[in-house]
């Protein structure tokens, strides 16, 4: 079907300026947080019932045409890259806060709310949203559900997946499925789990129920200074093996904390190798008996200065330039680039050494930033995309920072999706039979392939292809598409 046509269609039971086909209004969407490439959509759509999606997808599945689902763009992977042939479904619209209910402890929203919007909307009954990615005050709840996102509280609350517990959903056909319940278990499959994390390849989300937790009476924060980075590596090691599980347990490296420090001036300890940031939440005697026990582990672990915060202020003062690390990079580069491995915490120390390393291979400055209770690294890799050759660079040194962190036993993603960023080094993660069933997985849901082509599960044929060609040696991942 022609572009023109498919407007016409699309505009039979859409406003008309819910239905974007000029370039300039299209502009907005054609990347998300993901900057290395750019794609045009055909058309982009903007519906604002349930109704209106089902009609959209039923209208793409008859025609073949692909449909790209997109949330707030706040996304690292490049997973809401448009498809030049395809609508780009945006769910910016449905952004109710449908039911909070006090006593289950649960809110029932739509895929456009902020997730910050629900902690702020539950705050009056002494209940909050646990996940907070740092991008919280704009990501989508929806985007976060694709993503599987975590955020600086996942060490001890979990990921999107451990925080949710019902989804309505849309297949490319149109049909609505309701996954999840309100039950502690479920017969059959546990698609819930499926669904969470399949970067809009298996179906649009139009609400989810999250559960909702009473605030801790108290939280405090241990900030520990180290001159080594080794040694804070193995402190996160020692916090865990002594058996405390702290709310959030973040790291940065020397290069990010002076970043942060000249971007969001929270007092950090500028001659620091690392800054290690510890959190403890619970009730008052809770805190201040795991409060003590961190900072023996730190003093134990090498910590050369060691802070906690004295009140609610100066704690979210220490978060808000650990959350502020993304921004802070874009200060004192042209671009950069974000990773996304995790490993077992046992390897720290060894996989920075090794990202040291590779920083000093390439000529090319790096930022530490990540989650180090889980292991979940966000190397920010500093370049510039003006110098020619340099972003193929970039990409090959954060090719290598993955390949490293399955070589550990770890994952080429934590929380940020595969999209097109990572799908390479999919094929060097998983075996052929394994990506086959991911395949199967995804033709259950999308016999014709149309939600979200070409994002986090590679062909075979691509994986054979690259490894004919010794992938992650700097080739294009994506030579049709723009690049800035």
């Amino acid at each position: 079907m022609l572009p023109g046509e498919l407007v016409d269609q699309l505009r039979s039971f859409l406003p008309s300026d819910a239905v974007l086909h000029d370039v300039e209004d299209m502009k907005p969407y054609e990347c998300d947080g993901l900057s290395a490439y750019r794609q045009l959509p055909m058309i982009v759509v903007l519906p604002q019932t349930e109704d209106q999606i089902t009609k959209v997808l039923q209208l793409c599945n008859t025609t073949g045409t692909p449909v790209v689902a997109r949330g707030a763009g706040t996304g690292l992977s490049g997973g809401a890259l448009p498809h030049s042939k395809g609508v780009l479904l945006s769910l910016a619209k449905l952004n109710n806060i449908l039911e909070i209910d006090a006593l289950a402890r649960t809110a029932r929203v739509q895929p456009g709310v902020r997730n910050l919007a629900i902690s702020e909307a539950a705050a009056p009954y002494g209940l909050y949203y646990a996940p907070d990615p740092s991008s919280q005050i704009a990501c989508s709840i929806g985007g976060n559900v694709a993503e599987n996102s975590g955020g600086v509280h996942c060490l001890k609350y979990g990921l999107t997946v451990h925080n949710i517990l019902k989804l309505r959903v849309l297949t490319i056909a149109g049909e609505c499925l309701e996954i999840g319940g309100g039950s502690l278990d479920h017969a059959g499959y546990d698609l819930l789990a499926l669904m969470t994390g399949s970067e809009g390849m298996l179906g649009v989300v139009t609400e989810i129920t999250v559960k909702l937790l009473p605030m801790p009476e108290k939280a405090q924060l241990v900030m520990a200074a180290f001159d080594d980075m080794h040694n804070a590596g193995n402190a996160v090691a020692n916090v865990i093996a002594a058996g405390i599980i702290p709310a959030g347990m973040e790291m940065m490296d020397k290069i990010t904390v002076q970043a942060v420090e000249a971007f969001a001036h929270v007092g950090y300890d500028l001659d620091a190798a690392a800054i290690l940031l510890c959190e403890s939440d619970g009730t008052a005697e809770e805190v201040a008996d795991e409060i003590a026990r961190i900072n023996e582990v730190m003093r134990k672990s090498g910590a050369t200065k060691i802070s906690t915060s004295h009140d609610e202020a100066e704690r979210l003062r220490y978060w808000a330039g650990r959350k502020a690390a993304f921004p802070a990079a874009g200060r004192v580069s042209p671009d950069y680039y974000c990773m996304d491995g995790t490993i077992p915490r046992k390897h720290l120390a060894d996989v920075l050494r090794g990202i040291d390393q590779l920083s000093r291979t390439y000529g090319l400055r790096c930022m530490n930033v990540f989650h180090a209770g889980d292991g979940n690294l966000h190397p920010l890799i500093l370049y510039d995309a003006n110098q020619s050759g340099e972003l193929e660079k970039t990409e090959e040194f954060g090719a290598k920072i993955l390949e490293m962190c399955i070589r550990a036993g770890g994952t080429i993603t934590g929380e940020h999706g595969v999209g097109i960023e990572k799908i390479n080094q999919m094929c060097s993660q998983f075996k052929a039979g394994e990506l086959e069933i991911f395949h199967a997985v995804k033709a259950a849901f999308d016999p014709e392939g149309l939600l979200n082509p070409g994002k986090a599960v590679p062909t075979l044929h691509r994986c054979a292809e690259l490894g004919a060609m010794h992938v992650h040696r700097g080739e294009e991942k994506f030579p049709e598409l723009p690049r800035f």
